[in-house]
């Protein structure tokens, strides 16, 4: 790709993009929340949209022009609505932090309890770290996965009915396994609390049909609209018509002002992508390769968290497996090209800035053309990688084998 304009006028950010783009050309993208979007989302990410200023909502807005504004945006919500089967959707949030936090302040005030999946068991930042904002306004109280990788929803409903919480909140960001809708759902009834779910990171298995759809279970679906959906960077919250006027008014002028118009553009542009059938062959994909991977590190010898995967991405413990740590991992697979992120197993001992764990996605090279005769090698190269110890040669060696596969898949042509 080129940047004629770019080049002339910055050279700075003009070599520090092509370093970026030799660096995704060149190596293995395993981080489960990343992916590769279309040259017709990354063209319309960079449209005149860009200009334009476009406080509240198609046909309420506060500023004028917004004639093209207000196509792009309803083509965004119609989309979503099919894709996900959704009575409402709102489009405009920046993330998908932003996103929770819009649909916390819809429905809780300060000191509400919140019942979510426990951090270090698969939980996202944003369901109760004590860093966040969240946590400060809200109650969190977190439930954790058994020893075999499953959630005991006898032991969840009696923590619900202890905590009587308002919010019963699913979803994760490095659990493994398929939640059950309807149990959870029941649950938040049972106790008279509203529930959600976070497909953050399965949004794209979810259109692609290759998993069950949450929307008809929970009151509240947040996402981003990256990971495995493919999209621009950027969040989306769907809910039950009854909500509709007060997620809206969270979004705006609740937490955030005008919106993004090229990225939701873009996710208009993504999600038309997604309606069509190829991608559904592309969320099957992702299982298989997933599915693959987890056999492959098994037969290493590594030891594979919450029982193995049934979405894009597997858990590893590196300390019990190959004795270093997390970041250590990480640092050995960044000098062989592949990309992956240290990550907190269930009760770490460790801090999550040096954790037990790592995290291994499928998205983004299911979507640079990998199948299972690929996956079976990048296991063999993280299991090298993670033996080595950090030899040096050894790892130089094996980068030199990971270029020669991303050769064969150009990231774009």
């Amino acid at each position: 790709m080129k940047y004629t304009h770019l080049k002339k006028q910055d050279s700075a950010v003009y070599k520090a993009l092509l370093g970026e783009q030799k660096r995704q050309e060149e190596g293995v993208e395993m981080i489960a929340s990343e992916n590769y979007v279309s040259v017709a989302v990354l063209e319309t990410l960079g449209t005149v949209f860009t200009n334009k200023y476009s406080e509240g909502y198609p046909g309420r807005r506060y500023y004028g022009g917004q004639e093209f504004t207000d196509v792009v945006e309803t083509l965004a919500i119609e989309r979503a609505k099919k894709l996900f089967g959704a009575e409402h959707v709102n489009v405009q949030s920046h993330a998908g932090a932003p996103a929770n936090l819009a649909a916390y302040a819809a429905i809780l005030k300060p000191g509400d309890t919140v019942l979510g999946m426990n951090l270090s068991h698969g939980g996202h930042l944003t369901h109760g770290h004590p860093l966040t904002l969240p946590a400060q306004i809200y109650r969190f109280v977190g439930y954790k996965t058994e020893a075999d990788g499953t959630i005991d929803y006898k032991k969840l409903e009696a923590l619900a009915k202890k905590e009587k919480p308002k919010l019963v909140l699913a979803g994760f960001s490095s659990y493994t396994r398929q939640l059950d809708y309807a149990k959870i759902s029941a649950i938040a009834k049972k106790v008279g609390a509203y529930s959600m779910m976070d497909m953050a990171h399965i949004a794209g298995l979810i259109a692609g049909k290759a998993v069950p759809n949450p929307v008809p279970y929970f009151d509240i679906v947040t996402t981003t609209t990256h990971k495995t959906l493919r999209g621009p960077r950027g969040g989306m919250i769907l809910c039950r018509a009854e909500l509709a006027k007060a997620i809206d008014r969270a979004v705006f002028p609740g937490v955030q002002g005008g919106p993004l118009m090229n990225t939701i553009a873009a996710k208009a542009v993504a999600f038309g992508e997604a309606l069509r059938p190829e991608f559904k062959k592309y969320a099957r994909q992702i299982l298989k390769n997933a599915k693959t991977l987890q056999k492959e590190m098994e037969k290493y010898g590594a030891q594979v968290l919450f029982g193995g995967t049934e979405n894009h991405m597997i858990m590893l413990d590196v300390v019990k497996s190959y004795d270093v740590s997390g970041k250590e991992a990480e640092k050995y697979l960044d000098a062989v090209g592949i990309t992956i992120n240290k990550n907190v197993v269930p009760d770490d001992p460790r801090g999550p800035m040096d954790p037990s764990g790592i995290r291994i996605g499928v998205p983004a090279v299911t979507t640079r053309g990998f199948k299972e005769k690929e996956i079976k090698l990048i296991a063999k190269y993280i299991h090298r990688a993670l033996s080595s110890k950090g030899e040096v040669k050894l790892l130089n060696n094996i980068h030199k084998e990971v270029k020669q596969l991303c050769k064969k898949f150009p990231v774009y042509l």
